[in-house]
């Protein structure tokens, strides 16, 4: 047991957030220093949750002093809870915010997934306006942006961002800590409407069941409904060469991506504007994706800046069979979905095959044919997310079937 600990961030060029300092005390009860620009509006609010959060966790004596830079309640209470748990390692007890109305939208198997967009998972800051930017998914990352020595506290943080934050309708994603840490970030995020869970530098297919059990139990314990998916992110030499492996490890999986800074690392090479050194490794993940009957999702641009070089990027990814692409900056979601975004040719075959389908099906038929050619089912579904990709962007009308022969 510590006597003293902190929380969150402080410093001039800190928004949205906190710092948070409690010192334990023998008695005295809770002694609060309170430093906020908004004090005269929120101060008797800010007062409130400390003296209810700390009630909560069982902190009756403490010297409390709390730097305000415009924290909204739930990073308050990530914040608070935080240091309580950094003074009592024995704390169990979780400070949770409401859970409202637009945090509990549920996700589908079958959805674009063109952009993911990352974001530090201890930086409220980057949270709150986050679905403005309308990305398909949205990553709140518990990663590699989060300092060994604030990752309890990132936990917590994106914990009460699932539960507060109106992420609009992208999905709501969270990148776990490589495994076994990983393991100990799901009871955070599971009970909370998590839709995506991203296993990073997953070389295993006993690496997913391992997530997958964990989540089975979770959902147990909390009376959890909903589906909760999968994303592992291949980011090294075996597993690349596992990709098949890990693509079929479970039913829950709905993607499979690559991560191309570890594993170029990893090969011993560099990242290259050319991008020769990982043709062979985004294949792959593009194939056992595909053998999969999962979407095979592209790394980042790491060039936040280079827009024409972004797009030429996803034209690539689009080439060799991706469906999407990960960002780490909002700038990047319109090139990113603008290049996905089926063109004329793509669309007029799309078309004439869901037509053909359609046909088939009214007339009882059990295959599929354009003129003299004979389609596959993968071929069909790929021209129906085509067309729906192109409705979706209002590219074509969604009567589009009248005059197409």
């Amino acid at each position: 047991m510590n006597a003293i600990a902190h929380a969150g961030r402080r410093g001039a060029k800190v928004r949205s957030d906190c710092w948070v300092e409690i010192e334990r005390s023998d008695s005295g009860g809770i002694r609060l220093e309170l430093i906020s620009k908004v004090d005269s509006m929120y101060g008797h609010s800010i007062r409130k949750t400390v003296n209810d959060a700390l009630t909560h966790l069982g902190i009756v004596h403490a010297h409390v002093k709390i730097e305000d830079n415009g924290a909204l309640p739930f990073v308050l209470m990530a914040r608070i809870e935080a240091a309580c748990r950094r003074i009592d390692f024995k704390i169990e007890k979780e400070y949770l915010p409401g859970f409202r109305e637009c945090c509990k939208v549920k996700t589908e198997r079958e959805r674009f997934r063109r952009s993911r967009l990352y974001l530090p998972g201890n930086e409220p800051k980057f949270m709150v306006n986050a679905g403005l930017h309308k990305p398909d998914g949205i990553i709140l990352d518990l990663e590699d942006s989060v300092s060994s020595q604030e990752k309890d506290a990132a936990a917590i943080l994106v914990r009460n961002a699932l539960r507060q934050v109106d992420f609009g309708f992208s999905e709501r994603m969270v990148r776990i800590n490589q495994l076994p840490q990983g393991l100990d970030d799901l009871k955070f995020i599971v009970p909370h409407n998590v839709h995506v869970i991203l296993i990073p530098k997953c070389e295993s297919a006993s690496q997913v069941k391992d997530v997958a059990e964990e989540v089975v139990r979770l959902k147990k314990e909390h009376n959890i409904k909903n589906d909760i998916f999968y994303m592992p992110i291949l980011e090294s030499a075996k597993g690349i060469l596992n990709a098949y492996s890990i693509a079929t490890a479970d039913e829950n999986i709905i993607a499979l991506t690559i991560g191309l800074e570890d594993y170029t690392a990893d090969i011993g090479t560099q990242r290259t504007p050319e991008g020769t050194e990982s043709i062979w490794a985004r294949s792959m993940v593009v194939n056992a994706a595909r053998a999969a009957g999962l979407q095979p999702i592209d790394t980042v641009f790491s060039d936040v800046t280079d827009m024409e070089g972004l797009r030429e990027s996803v034209l690539e990814a689009k080439s060799l069979g991706f469906d999407g692409k990960g960002c780490i900056h909002p700038r990047q979601i319109s090139v990113i979905h603008d290049a996905f975004a089926p063109n004329e040719f793509e669309i007029e075959k799309a078309k004439k095959i869901v037509k053909a389908f359609e046909q088939a099906e009214k007339d009882g038929l059990g295959v599929v044919s354009l003129g003299s050619k004979m389609i596959d089912p993968p071929v069909v579904k790929r021209a129906l997310r085509t067309v729906d990709l192109a409705v979706s962007l209002h590219i074509i009308d969604e009567n589009w079937r009248e005059g197409v022969d």
